[in-house]
Order: C-alpha cells, then sequence, then structure tokens
C-alpha cells in the first residue's frame, strides 16, 4: 500500500527567511511543501535555478500556489490536504501603511486559521515578531516571554502583528489545531534584499558615515538557518506525543542567536567585510527625530504621486537608537532549539554571499541621485529635478498663472476656491462641447468614470480617516494622564512649527517656496561631492569642539 503523501504549506513563501525554510524542509523530506504567496507565478532567483527548490518543483515534492490571504476561498483552498501550515507572510514592516498591515497581518491571519479550523489542519505555526512587546521608548534587555504588549506599539506593523499573535495563540485547540508563535529577531543571512543592500546603498551614497544614537545599544540578530531551523523545531514540538506538545502548543517563544551585540558594531562588521568604511559620526536620536518627523509628514502628502517609503522615519530611529536583546531560554526549553550557525560564521556566510557588492567591484552610474532618494525617486523627483522639462515647465506654468490670479490679488479662501470651481467649471463645459476633432487634432474627451470614486476607495478613505482620528484620541488620552514627556514636547513642538508656519502668508510661501523648491535639489544633484564635502566638514568640526570641551572639563586639574 502506497504511504499516503504528507504535505505542509509555507505563505508569504518567497520571503526571505520564508525560502530558506522551504528548503530546509525539502532536504530534510519531511513534508512535501506548498508555497503560497501573492505572484500568479513563481520565478526562481538565477541561483535557485539548479538548485535544491528548482528540483523539487520538477519532482513535485514542492509546487506552488497563488494565494491571497485577504481572499478566504482562496485561502481555504490553499490549505486543502495540509496537515502543517507555516504562516510566515506579511507586508514591508518599513510601510507605516495600518490599513495594508491590519488587512495581512490580522485578517489574513484569522483567514488562515479558519481555514486551518475548516480543514482540519493538525498544527499552525505563526511567525510573529519581538516587536510585538515594544513601545519604541523602553529599551528591552534580555526580554522574554512574560513582557506585556506595550499599550502603545513603536508602528503599525508591531501594533498587527500582536493581534494576529493573539489570535493564533487564542485558537489553540480549535478542532484539534495546535498553535504556537515565533518571535525571531532582526534575521540576517543570505538572500536578504533589505538589510545588507540598503547598507551598501546607504555607503556608496556617503551616508553610513553616521551613528544615530550613542553607538552603546544592544542587539539581538538571528542568522537565517537557525530561523527556518526554529520554525522546525516549533513543529516538532507540537507534533510530539504528551507534554511536549502541551507544554509547546498555545505559546510564543523568542528566537536569537543567543549572541547580543552592539547594533553599530555589526552594522560595522557587514560594512568592513564588503571594504567598506565604518560608520564614526555620532549624532544624537534627538537630533534625527524633527527630521525623520518632517520627513514622513512628506511622504505622506506626496506618497500618492509616486514618492517612495522613505528610509528615515521616526519608528525606523527609535529601532536604531534603543537596545534590543531577547532570552531565548523558553525556547530551548520547550522546543529543544539552539542555533546551528554561530553569529560569526553567519555574518562569513553573509558577506560571502554579496560578491556583487563589494566596495571594489565597479558599479553602474545609473544608480539614482542622494537628490532623487531624498524626494522619494519617483514622479515628485522626476519634477523637481527638471528629468522632464516639458512637465516641469508645464508644472511651473500652472502655479504661475495660480499665484498671479488668486494669490497676488489678495482674494480670500473663500473667493479663490469659488474662482476655481468657477473656472474648472467652464473648462469642462467647453471641452465637453467641442467636436472629436479640430484642425486634424484628436480631442480625448473626459469620461464620467474619472470623477467616481468605488465603493473600495471610499471606504480606505473612511478607514483612513477613521484611524488618524483614533490616533489622536489616543494621543489626547496620553496627554490626560500627564505622564507622557516625550508625547507632550512632540505636541507643543509640533503646535508652535504650525503656528510659525501659519504667520507666513500664502504669497511669500509662492514667492519664496516654489523658487526652493525647484532650484535647491537641482544645484544638491549637479554639486553633490562638493556639498556632501562641506557638511562632513562641518560635523566632523563639531565633534572635534566637542571633544576638546568635554575633555578640558573632566580633566580637574587643568580646572584648578
Amino acid at each position: 500500500m502506497a504511504e499516503e503523501e504528507r504535505w505542509c504549506m509555507v505563505t508569504g513563501g518567497r520571503g526571505f527567511a520564508a525560502r530558506h525554510l522551504v528548503v530546509m524542509l525539502i532536504k530534510y523530506e519531511m513534508f512535501k511543501v506548498r508555497i503560497a504567496d501573492l505572484g500568479p507565478n513563481i520565478v526562481l532567483d538565477p541561483d535557485e535555478e539548479k538548485g535544491v527548490l528548482s528540483e523539487a518543483l520538477v519532482s513535485g515534492h514542492a509546487q506552488y500556489v497563488s494565494t491571497d490571504l485577504r481572499d478566504k476561498p482562496q485561502v481555504l483552498k490553499a490549505c486543502q490536504g495540509v496537515e502543517v501550515v507555516f504562516h510566515m507572510a506579511a507586508p514591508d514592516s518599513s510601510i507605516n501603511n495600518h490599513q495594508l498591515h491590519h488587512s495581512v497581518n490580522v485578517q489574513g491571519t484569522r483567514n488562515i486559521i479558519d481555514a486551518c479550523v475548516e480543514m482540519k489542519v493538525k498544527r499552525l505555526v505563526y511567525t510573529s515578531s519581538p516587536s510585538v512587546v515594544f513601545d519604541g521608548v523602553h529599551c528591552l534587555f534580555n526580554g522574554d516571554e512574560s513582557l506585556p504588549y506595550p499599550a502603545k506599539h513603536n508602528d503599525s506593523y508591531s501594533a498587527t502583528k500582536a493581534e494576529g499573535e493573539a489570535l493564533v495563540i487564542k485558537s489553540n485547540g480549535l478542532n484539534g489545531l495546535l498553535t504556537c508563535c515565533i518571535r525571531p529577531s532582526s534575521i540576517f543571512g543570505p538572500g536578504d534584499k533589505l538589510l545588507v543592500p540598503s547598507l551598501v546603498a546607504a555607503a556608496r551614497a556617503g551616508k553610513s558615515k553616521f551613528i544615530i544614537g550613542d553607538g552603546n545599544n544592544m542587539y539581538d540578530f538571528t542568522y537565517v538557518e537557525n530561523v527556518a531551523h526554529a520554525h522546525i523545531c516549533a513543529e516538532r514540538a507540537l507534533a510530539s506525543e504528551g507534554t511536549v506538545a502541551e507544554r509547546s502548543a498555545g505559546q510564543a517563544y523568542f528566537i536569537t542567536n543567543a549572541e547580543p551585540i552592539k547594533f553599530w558594531e555589526f552594522m560595522s562588521l557587514i560594512l568592513e567585510g564588503l571594504g567598506y568604511e565604518r560608520p564614526k559620526i555620532k549624532v544624537p536620536a534627538a537630533v534625527i527625530m524633527p527630521i525623520a518627523h518632517m520627513v514622513e509628514l512628506i511622504y505622506k502628502l506626496l506618497a500618492p504621486y509616486g514618492m517612495k517609503v522613505p528610509q528615515l522615519t521616526p519608528s525606523r530611529v527609535r529601532l536604531l537608537s534603543r537596545s534590543r536583546t531577547f532570552d531565548c531560554s523558553k525556547a530551548n526549553d520547550r522546543l529543544g532549539y539552539t542555533p546551528i550557525v554561530p553569529l560569526q560564521e553567519g555574518l562569513k556566510r553573509t558577506i560571502e554571499s554579496y560578491p556583487h557588492l563589494r566596495a571594489d567591484v565597479p558599479t553602474t552610474n545609473d544608480r539614482p541621485s542622494k537628490a532623487a532618494l531624498l524626494l522619494g525617486n519617483g514622479k515628485v523627483a522626476d519634477l523637481l529635478l527638471w528629468r522632464n522639462k516639458k512637465r516641469t515647465l508645464t508644472v511651473l506654468l500652472i502655479l504661475a498663472a495660480f499665484f498671479f490670479n488668486f494669490i497676488a490679488t489678495g482674494y480670500t479662501i473663500v473667493t479663490v476656491v469659488s474662482k476655481l470651481l468657477l473656472a474648472a467649471s467652464i473648462f469642462l463645459f467647453i471641452h465637453a462641447k467641442l467636436p472629436e476633432k479640430i484642425l486634424g487634432y484628436k480631442i480625448e474627451k473626459i469620461q464620467e468614470s474619472k470623477f467616481h470614486i468605488s465603493e473600495d476607495k471610499s471606504h480606505q478613505v473612511a478607514l483612513s480617516v477613521a484611524s488618524e482620528w483614533n490616533s489622536a484620541i489616543i494621543c489626547l488620552k496620553s496627554l490626560c494622564k500627564g505622564s507622557d514627556w516625550i508625547l507632550f514636547l512632540k505636541v507643543v513642538l509640533s503646535l508652535l512649527a504650525l503656528s510659525i508656519l501659519g504667520a507666513v502668508s500664502l504669497h511669500s510661501v509662492f514667492v519664496i517656496g516654489v523658487p526652493i523648491a525647484f532650484l535647491t535639489f537641482v544645484v544638491y544633484e549637479k554639486k553633490e561631492e562638493d556639498i556632501d564635502k562641506l557638511v562632513l566638514k562641518i560635523l566632523s568640526l563639531g565633534c572635534k569642539l566637542k571633544s576638546c570641551n568635554s575633555g578640558i572639563t573632566s580633566d580637574p586639574k587643568k580646572l584648578q
């Protein structure tokens, strides 16, 4: 009698850590692996084309299913005949989009749980995050699983991961389903498309010279193979009989390399290993934070026009400047987890896997300039950097017409709005009356659908408004308690800045702001190297003066 096929499913199966888990599962021949992800088809990287995964796909030991976790029927179909689900799917954590994160991390996880219960899946291992216990304010030293969820998380990603984790823990025991949650800390290793490439991009752009904070914050990094190994340890523990399964189920576990290291020392080792200079100039987080808030505000305003997610955000600054170390003894005790690859060996393998990113490898000249990166390298960058001169001149002409017709005349806001609506109404009416062709030129008619807002879009807008309102209420509640001084200072400084901006007339904003916006970034792009050198000299001089002053005051003999 033929042995019954045993299948497991890995959601987000084309993600960084998930790829390593898939390969490990195939090598161990524990299950046939169903890879679930958003893409319509699986596209293998060059290094995968002749590897374990490629062979497994051909032999039928692995299969790919296109699955959107937000679509319950798709999830139910993907879970058919599956014994174990490794739920690793999650959106990019750097995108602070609450609606996106909630739809995947919460609703998607709820769909996975429902499908597991309905399809009688035996075990569910959920990939959570240590950030579920991080508030962005307090450092975490050797934190264990007794830490509660904070009242306010560092970002929407962490908050929604905590919600998803709570759902998975609560679902343990439903229809025989056994669950547990893995919290891997700061994953690194070969195949990472975020950490190392971002570091190298910063180094090549001259931004890796800076340390945010005092540089002494401790961190727990976890090599990616150890993360994959932890998932298998969790699945084996849940599959065991008796007390082992009982003790391991319905729990969350921190996973690390158990070798805490200074965050900036770790970054320096990667940079030096690839031939770049280690960061040396320390910039206080308090100095960077207002800039990060401004960058985030600009992104919120310009994201609909093509601006990409910025590197510098308040949540990221807090992550880079706080200590976060965790105790994984519970995972060792209940899951039998111990790291299989030491930290230094993991660093060596990681550095060796990026030969194309080494400093001595020639780079192409088509990388975006720092000015373009600052502007998000999208439509806004194209406009302000004069990539398309015709389009930029058109926008300038529109702004000039708006200025001379509405701003320079001293009209009130009501008058300006009414005149704009009048002009738009006249234009639309005349445009509708025009023939389809004039002197051989085709006139594109504006479709009615251009003005229609779909139900989904209306729902998204309503959710965004509700989310902002709830954030404001939470802020007010915190202020009422009178204990959060950082929040109080943020509110005060923000309102002071707003009052200063409010005192500036719209006339001045146009006369000064528009020319600066359309000239500053172009000049910076053309003189990038010279300006960077000048800024670096000023910062170095400031650091020398600071060290001299501290040296004088710290020597009591010199003070006598």
